[in-house]
Order: structure tokens, then sequence, then C-alpha cells
């Protein structure tokens, strides 16, 4: 059976950091209940509608849970949040700092009714009232914490410093809290009893900055912000060929360094040159050295530089693009691309990364709004009379 069978998670979340965590929870087979607000649900819903109508980023972090609208505003929805808690192994949320304490649900509260659980709380600079910090109320969006953390000092180009792609500073805090919580778990499992769980965005992309931390600690410079090149490692990145593509390759030592220079440039003396004879030189003097490269590339094709680097077995890879992503050779041999339903319709969808069998994970249908509040209230024993109540209120 998948790992996490048996154990139910109340989320009250939005956007990336927390629904990333719980899918993750939930694709080991944990039950995820995820709150959302009456009639608007998860902001990120409607942050696009790429997906046939869905929201791109509300796919990719909300397959496998059941949608439970409350207005939490309510004292009928808080009681109901409640009732599931009693019961429940996790509550994941990521409101406002101080929110879900206003609302009754810091871990010291819901402690004194269900010993066992665990709260991980994530926001974006930690949500301690014992070291609050000056921080600890600011809003805190992915970008934001990108910059604050430095990540975009290092990343760009020496005119324009650039973002990450991707939401990398939500998806660290969202690993750290699926990583913390499966550890309180194993925790609980020995003590019996639950724990808090404080996770910073802030925190989470600091020890993701861990290399570049280092680099500066006696107070020299930060690496220098180098494109798609490696900082500090040259030649590591990319280069054009002679069919206008471009190729991506990374020489790490030394042995590399004259097997790139014999094998894949024929030129063996440049091996010999006093101006790249280590890392360090090959780094300061990388314009030189680029000009060089691009010289001996520009008499072949992609495919020919790739078949010469793989001869002399020197890490290479293609730019692709995201599209390519779909139909990529290496995901297709290993059948990692699988189907999930949906409000509309079926989607392809990645397995959970590390796990092949079908037994070990759980893909569930991607919730519409509401889809399960129905369900859960008569789980709970509400008479349909109450139920009906609740929906004329508009508490559900």
């Amino acid at each position: 059976m998948p790992a996490l069978d048996g154990i139910t998670v109340v989320s009250l979340e939005h956007a990336i950091a927390a629904p990333f965590c719980t899918r993750q929870l939930a694709d080991l087979g944990a039950r995820v209940i995820k709150i959302e607000r009456p009639q608007v649900g998860d902001f990120a819903r409607k942050y696009d509608e790429r997906v046939d109508g869905m929201s791109s980023h509300f796919v990719w972090t909300n397959r496998s849970k059941e949608s439970l609208t409350l207005d939490l505003k309510t004292e009928q929805a808080k009681a109901i949040v409640k009732q599931l808690l009693l019961k429940a192994d996790v509550l994941v949320q990521n409101l406002a700092p101080g929110a879900a304490s206003r609302l009754g649900f810091s871990y010291e509260e819901l402690a004194e009714i269900n010993p066992r659980i665990i709260v991980c709380d994530i926001s974006g600079y930690g949500d301690d009232l014992n070291h609050p910090g000056p921080y600890r109320d600011k809003k805190a969006y992915d970008l934001l914490i990108q910059s604050e953390s430095g990540f975009l000092s290092i990343t760009g180009t020496d005119e324009q410093s650039v973002k990450a792609g991707c939401s990398i500073a939500d998806i660290s805090a969202g690993m750290y809290a699926y990583s913390n919580i499966l550890a309180a778990l194993i925790e609980r499992g020995k003590t019996g009893k639950g724990k808090r769980i404080d996770v910073s965005m802030l925190e989470s992309m600091t020890e993701w900055m861990g290399y570049p931390l280092y680099y500066t600690l006696n107070g020299e410079s930060s690496p220098p912000r180098s494109g798609a090149s490696h900082a500090t490692i040259y030649p590591y990145g990319p280069f054009p060929t002679g069919d206008q593509k471009q190729v991506i390759l990374g020489v790490q030592n030394e042995r590399e360094w004259q097997a790139f220079c014999e094998m894949v440039l024929d030129a063996p003396e440049l091996y010999l040159d006093a101006r790249f004879r280590t890392n360090t030189l090959r780094s300061q003097n990388r314009h030189t050295l680029c000009q060089m490269i691009e010289q001996k590339f520009s008499l072949w094709s992609q495919a020919e530089i790739m078949q010469r680097l793989e001869n002399a077995n020197i890490a290479n890879a293609r730019v692709n693009e995201v599209q390519d992503l779909w139909q990529h050779p290496q995901l297709q041999a290993r059948q990692r691309w699988i189907e999930v339903d949906s409000p509309v319709g079926k989607i392809p969808t990645l397995k959970p990364v590390g796990l092949s069998n079908a037994e070990d994970f759980t893909v569930q249908a991607i919730p519409s709004l509401g889809q399960h509040t129905q369900s859960i209230l008569n789980e709970l024993d509400f008479s349909p009379e109450y139920i009906q109540s609740l929906i004329l209120a508009g508490v559900i």
C-alpha cells in the first residue's frame, strides 16, 4: 500500500508552497482535505486558464485532494474544522502569519484536543512568537523571497538580475514542509505525540543558497552573474554550434579538461597553455577561452559536437524548450507519464518522483471547487437540514 495510507491531512492552503507540500503527501496515499473559500476557492485556481480552462499552477499542485468549501469567518465553519482536526494526523497552513492561531488552530490549542496532531505552519519569514523578528508580518511572495535571499543577486547576466523561471522559493518551502512532516510522523510513532513545524520560505532559500553564502564567508565578493554558464567553473555552460543550435557542456576537473582539449577540440596544445592550466585560471580568462571554443564549434553541427563530447566522456545536454519535455525520450522510456482525471477531462501528469510501482503511490483526480463538501459533512454526521442551512447562510 502507499506509505501514508490511513493518514489524514487537513490543509488551509493557497497558492503554491503549502499545496505543493500536501500534494506530495497525497501522492504517498494520505487523504488530503483542502479547505477553500466558498465561490472563490484557492486563488491559484485563477492564475491562468492554460489547461483547457484550468490553471496550470492549480493542476500541478492539487491532484488527489478533496475540496471542502468553508467560510472560516463563521463560527459554524470553525467548528467543522475543529471536528475534522479531532481525528486528523496533520494540519498544514500557509495563511498570513498569526491567522491560523486567531482562528483557533494553533498547535497549542489543537494539541489539547488531539495530542497526536502535527501542525505545519508555512510562512515567508517564520511564524514564531518567541522569536518573531522584524519581518514576521511582511507579505512574502515567491519573487520577494528570491530577492531577500540574495538569489536574484547571483542569477542573470552582468546587465540584469533574473528570477528563476519556476516558483523556486515556494517549492523549497513546500519540500521542507513535506520532509519535516514525514520526520514528525516517524517521531510520533516513537513518542505518541505530535509537534509543531515552523517552515520559513526565507530559511528554505537560505539553505539552498549555501554555496554562494560560503563563497562570500570572509567578506569576498559574490559569485558573478554569468547567465546560463557556471559562475566559477569553466567551461561549463552553453555554446553555439555550426548549425545555429546550442549545446551545454560541463568540464569538472583537469582530467576532463585534457580530454576536452584533445578529443573534442582537436587542440592538445590548449591543455598546455598556461592561461588555462587550472579551473581558476580558466574562469579568469573565460572570455578568451570562449572565443577559442566557439571558433572550433563553428566547424561542426550540434550532433557532431555532442558525439565528440560523448566520446570524451564530457557531460553535455541539449538546450530544450519546455514543450520538448513532454516528449523527452528518457521520460518516455521510463514510462513516467500517466493520466489524471480533472473537471476538464484526463490530462497528463508525472508519476511521483522516486516511485514506479502503482501500489506505492496514489494519483487521483484534481477536484472541482467544493466537490467533496457534501460527502465530508455527511461523514461528520451532520443532518441534511443542517447542511442545507449552511448552504443558505453561505458557510459552505
